[in-house]
This record gives structure tokens, sequence and C-alpha cells, in this order.
């Protein structure tokens, strides 16, 4: 099962987005365990995810976050667009692109 971990400023903003991706892996038969965190508290389970997404609000933590993986995983930034309209499906579908 693969595992994606949603990291905004403090987890608030990400949690409705985290429920959007999460229907729509259920509707499309997929497997996958999502979470969010806030950025200061993401050290740790960085270390048991297949991908970070950063919210567009803590995009300049990236190059922070890309050290804690060592570059294990993929660290990517949210679409703007995506996160403002909450398209968990798009989200979810490019987040899946990017660890297979």
């Amino acid at each position: 099962m693969k595992k994606i971990l949603l990291v905004c400023s403090a987890g608030m903003s990400t949690s409705l987005l985290v429920t959007k991706m999460k229907e729509a892996a259920k509707a499309k038969g997929i497997e996958v365990e999502i979470d969010a965190l806030p950025v200061a508290e993401c050290s740790t389970a960085v270390e048991s995810v297949d991908i970070v997404l950063l919210g567009p609000q803590v995009r300049f933590q990236k190059p922070t976050v890309e050290k804690l993986v060592n570059g294990r995983i993929p660290v990517e930034v949210i679409d703007m667009r995506l996160y403002g309209t909450m398209n968990g499906k798009a989200i979810l579908e490019d987040a899946l692109n990017k660890i297979n």
C-alpha cells in the first residue's frame, strides 16, 4: 500500500484535502494511506511514506523536507489551483504518478 503525506503550516488546511483524496482513491479502488501533518511535526513521519506533498503555503520548506528524506522519496509542492479547488482526484493521480 502506498503512503502519502501532506504537509502544511498547521495541518488543518490539508485535512479536507485528505478526505477528498481518500474518496477519490476509494472510487477508483486504490488502496492508499493518506495523512496530513504540520511541517513542524513531519520529521519522523517522512521515514515511513512514499511521497511528501507540500501545501502551497509551505513551498518554501521544500529544501528542508528534501534534506529530511535525503533523496529517498519525492517531495513535491501541490499545484496551487488544485489545492485551492480541493481537487483530491487530480492531486492523488499526480502523487501516484510520481511514486510509480
